[in-house]
């Protein structure tokens, strides 16, 4: 089973220093449709003007991963974290019980473009907690590499949820294998780009779900940069 969520297709929001774009429902965009997937609950598409930002605001009880595409995104919380995330960086913040943070453009000339993705954890009540990585462009390039999972394999981020997310940038002309065991999921997001899965083409935006697939072929007929979910 292949779905391909189409980026036409997604809820939108612009608030002039946000240009949003949520694959599932978030804020005032509702569809029943599309709720979540498995653990992945938001996956939003954000463009941040220059100077603009999110105020200090609270969460819990959601793993949260940030992931810049181009531009910096400069974040301070309340357990005393102040960190600038660029390209090739990877953060995820436990909200636990509760932390508040705030996430800003810091550039007066350029915006910020990163994918914001909510995971529901495993359990409620955990310690509210930080890590951001760099993962280098030889690390990743023509090649999936593990960024999160729940036991930091091989010097990935931990995540309280039975996930394996992965990151990968894509020159033209690269045919890439998924596997995918019968009993776990997929889903697969188009930072950049466009790509062939199995015939089919998906540019920058779209959302791929995967079922009951013992393997993904995709093919890059272009240079593309794209995250892996491994879900239970």
């Amino acid at each position: 089973m292949i779905v391909i969520r189409k980026r036409a297709e997604r809820g939108h929001t612009n608030l002039g220093w946000l240009d949003s774009w949520h694959t599932f429902s978030f804020g005032e965009y509702h569809d029943p449709r599309y709720m979540g997937f498995r653990s992945l609950r938001v996956i939003n598409d954000d463009q941040v003007a220059p100077s603009g930002g999110f105020q200090t605001h609270a969460h819990r009880d959601m793993e949260i991963i940030s992931c810049v595409i181009s531009g910096e995104l400069e974040h301070k919380d309340s357990l005393g974290n102040g960190s600038v995330i660029r390209p090739g960086d990877v953060q995820r913040m436990t909200a636990g019980t509760g932390i508040r943070h705030s996430e800003y453009n810091s550039s007066h000339a350029l915006p910020v473009h990163f994918l914001q993705i909510w995971i529901l954890p495993e359990q409620p009540g955990l310690r509210p907690s930080y890590q951001q990585k760099h993962f280098p462009a030889t690390e990743r390039t023509d090649r999936l590499r593990l960024v999160a999972d729940r036991h930091g394999t091989g010097g990935a981020l931990t995540i309280h949820q039975d996930i394996r997310l992965y990151v990968g940038t894509l020159n033209t002309g690269v045919a890439l294998e998924l596997p995918l065991q019968h009993d776990r999921y997929g889903w697969l997001q188009v930072a950049k780009g466009t790509l062939s899965i199995q015939g089919q083409t998906v540019q920058e935006g779209d959302g791929v779900l995967v079922g009951e697939q013992e393997k993904l072929l995709i093919t890059t007929p272009s240079h593309a940069e794209v995250l892996w979910f491994d879900l239970a």
